[in-house]
């Protein structure tokens, strides 16, 4: 192999697992180590630049990070980021420094956001500050979109949501709410410089074939109406037994809500094994706490309607089967159907993309989703642009951030009629932390702690009251001993091989055995040859340039800990610590 080329901004950044995994690549580490040294101001701008609503992720986040944790090499759980983002949160003052100046004088270019979802409200927090006037249409009476009407207040609370959302529009966003938009065409004729898409996935799947669902219909929401339904009062209280059909986290949401309203016996009925469930883990967790039993394999039949009173559901059993590649099929069992009385059912097996106000020739494709360059987000309209859910179907908030920045980004280069493929690249740092033999110029001391449970309220107290936050968040103190649990992953090791005497000292020392001094060969061999074979292909092997006997020094950048007893152990200091930053493009940076 040649040397590893770590003047590559991706390459290092890919060692980075969290922020790496973060859509908007927020430096994890780096907030994490100011939350430790209480420095909650600092950690919050961080991640407002990145993420864009860190008191709204700290709680209702999907975690992608999380799975990523360099953490879980060595332990069960990984560091609790998302919990940690909201204590930066939490205890922020009330100093708003950090927000951009907004130009009085505007640069002669408008913008029509239609959608206040979080995607839309990216858009306009990174195209204001660069003297755009942005126009911001919904339906709703306030903007949050999806965020607002689906995500229940015992996870998300109002509060929170509102100033996080009013940050963004209180900088100069001009707001059309209450507002349908019902022609593309009208919107395009108003001749706004480029107009972007955020609208979401607005359409819930239902069970249209099912025998018995027209004669059940006034028993049967649709998961993502039912949580609108709760929010704007048009539903107060639950009947006593209700079902809940679905694996996801909407189902999630919709079977604690019918709790809360009242409801006696609430199910959830999955056709799919728990462990295949798409919910998120805690959230499976938080719902079976509450007493909610989850019923797997169970594949609708029928809704069974008694003088026009819905009363109950038959359910195939089913198996799961994986085939050698993986995929998986139910296969009904010889068993009968199963009866389950019930007064309501709650339907959340899925969402679906609806464009309303297409009334223009714009390019779809088979999933009936605009065709869109994946990096630019621009449709077959040069200057219509879309992101989140409305432009590659439901994913999550954060990807929905992402998407912003991307489509701020094209929108920007569009108005100044350059290349959208042209793009800004990530600002990026490489900066020695050495300060002495063994000082460092970062804690490289690391916690032993296993991961901290975060405080919640009393069950018998939040299950009578959808409002009620069920999360207290950490504490100051034990977000800091939480915080001291990150391993600096962004804190590199980095190897000179003109230095190196081979005592082979960093060799012995390195608790992962992740060092190795061979014979150099092509990647697959040195994958085989080292001490502890690297099969974890997706991350990469630090190769250095030949030491005086001819052989490279070869790292695992997959096990690698970061703790830095290479750099400590070594007699010429041939390993270095040196922190890698990263931080990803953003519209107007030259």
């Amino acid at each position: 192999m040649k040397p590893t080329n770590i003047e590559d901004p991706n390459y290092f950044h890919k060692v980075i697992d969290c922020q790496y995994a973060c859509p908007s690549h927020t430096p994890v580490p780096e907030y994490l180590r100011l939350i430790s040294q209480g420095k909650y101001d600092e950690a919050f701008k961080i991640n407002w630049i990145s993420n864009v609503f860190p008191g709204i992720l700290g709680r209702i986040c999907d975690r992608p990070c999380e799975p990523a944790c360099r953490r879980s090499r060595v332990e069960d759980n990984p560091v609790a980021i998302c919990r940690l983002k909201r204590v930066a949160s939490d205890y922020k003052s009330a100093d708003i420094s950090f927000l951009p100046i907004i130009p009085k004088e505007k640069n002669g270019k408008k913008i029509a956001l239609i959608g206040a979802g979080p995607a839309s409200l990216t858009v306009a927090r990174d195209l204001l500050p660069l003297g755009y006037e942005v126009d911001l249409y919904d339906d709703q009476s306030r903007a949050g979109g999806f965020i607002r009407t689906q995500v229940p207040s015992f996870r998300l609370p109002e509060k929170v949501l509102n100033e996080e959302v009013d940050r963004i529009l209180n900088l100069g966003v001009n707001t059309f709410f209450n507002h349908r938009v019902n022609s593309l065409k009208e919107m395009l004729d108003k001749n706004y410089d480029a107009v972007f898409i955020g609208t979401g996935a607005p359409r819930g799947r239902d069970l249209p074939n099912l025998p018995g669902r027209d004669e059940a219909d006034a028993s049967v929401f649709i998961g993502i109406d039912y949580l609108a339904s709760v929010l704007y009062r048009h539903i107060t209280h639950s009947p006593s037994k209700v079902l809940v059909l679905g694996g996801g986290n909407t189902a999630m949401d919709c079977c604690r809500m019918a709790k809360r309203l009242g409801g006696d016996e609430v199910k959830v009925l999955v056709r799919s094994p728990i462990s295949d469930m798409k919910a998120s883990p805690w959230e499976i967790e938080d719902a079976q706490e509450e007493g909610i039993p989850i019923i797997e394999n169970h594949s609708p039949v029928d809704f069974v309607v008694k003088a026009g009173i819905l009363v109950g559901m038959h359910f195939q059993k089913v198996a799961a089967h994986y085939d050698d590649e993986g995929k998986r099929s139910l296969v009904p069992t010889d068993e009968p159907p199963v009866f389950i009385p019930c007064d309501q059912v709650i339907l959340a097996v899925g969402q679906q993309n609806a464009y309303p106000y297409l009334d223009v020739e714009l390019e779809m494709n088979k999933w009936g989703l605009p065709v869109l360059d994946e990096l630019t987000h621009q449709s077959s309209i040069p200057n219509l642009f879309f992101g989140g859910d409305a432009a590659f179907g439901p994913k999550n908030v954060i990807t929905a951030v992402a998407h912003g920045h991307e489509a701020a980004i094209s929108i920007d280069l569009y108005c100044q009629d350059k290349d959208l493929h042209d793009r800004p690249e990530p600002i990026t740092t490489l900066i020695s932390q050495k300060m002495g033999l063994q000082d460092w110029l970062y804690d490289s001391h690391i916690s032993d702690d296993r991961r901290y449970a975060v405080p919640t309220v009393d069950k018998v107290k939040s299950l009578k009251n959808r409002l009620v936050e069920v999360e207290l968040g950490f504490s100051k103190q034990t977000g800091h001993q939480e915080a001291m649990r990150c391993l600096n992953c962004d804190v590199q090791t980095v190897f000179d091989a003109v230095t190196c005497i081979e005592c082979d000292s960093c060799v012995d020392i390195c608790p992962e055995s992740c060092i190795n001094f061979i014979d150099n060969a092509s990647e697959a061999e040195l994958r085989k040859n080292i001490m502890i074979p690297a099969n974890n292909k997706e991350q990469s092997l630090y190769v250095s340039a030949p030491v005086a006997t001819g052989r490279v020094m070869v790292k695992d950048e997959n096990v690698c800990l970061h703790c830095g007893l290479c750099a400590e152990r070594c007699p010429t200091s041939s390993w270095e610590m040196m922190k890698f930053t990263f931080n990803s493009a953003q519209a107007g940076q030259k």
